[in-house]
């Protein structure tokens, strides 16, 4: 028969009191348990929810390229908005980024009628307003430019460098 010491005895009280709460701590009545199947259902239910939501909008995308002219492409988007809203693109003016010509418009500036008719103390304050070198838009011909694209040309690289269009 095994005998036990005092402190032995009281060694392995500790070491099942320790045992019993911690099992009562890692058990939590299933709650856990619970709670993690109830985040899975709802996880699976966002899942099956967004991708609704993805093939009603792929739907609808294919049936407003069946409706349309024709195929819609990169820019597209720009030159619907600029005509609704009495805007040309501006960026496809050389020397000219999306959010500058989002700083012209903020300006006052929405044609190419506009830039080609701006006088040089106006060239000087947009220069300043886009943070540009003084006389960066003279030396890019922005005026230039937009006359050409006001006529329905678009300048090239080319046409900018001889001087034809």
């Amino acid at each position: 028969m095994m005998s036990f010491t005092l402190n032995e005895l009281a060694l392995l009280l500790i070491a099942l009191a320790i045992g019993w709460i911690l099992g009562l701590m890692m058990s939590g009545r299933g709650k856990y348990r619970r709670l993690w199947r109830d985040e899975q259902i709802a996880h699976r239910t966002a899942i099956k929810d967004r991708d609704a939501r993805i093939e009603t909008a792929n739907a609808r995308i294919a049936a407003l390229e069946r409706q349309s002219a024709g195929p819609i492409g990169a820019g597209t988007a720009t030159a619907v908005a600029g005509a609704v809203h009495g805007r040309d693109d501006l960026s496809r003016i050389n020397g000219i980024s999306q959010t500058q010509e989002v700083a012209l418009n903020e300006a006052g500036y929405h044609r190419y009628g506009q830039i080609a008719a701006i006088n040089a103390e106006q060239e000087a304050t947009l220069e300043a307003r886009l943070g540009l070198k003084p006389g960066t838009i003279a030396h890019e011909d922005w005026r230039g430019q937009a006359v050409e694209l006001e006529r329905g040309h678009k300048p090239g690289l080319f046409s900018r460098l001889t001087g034809s269009a």
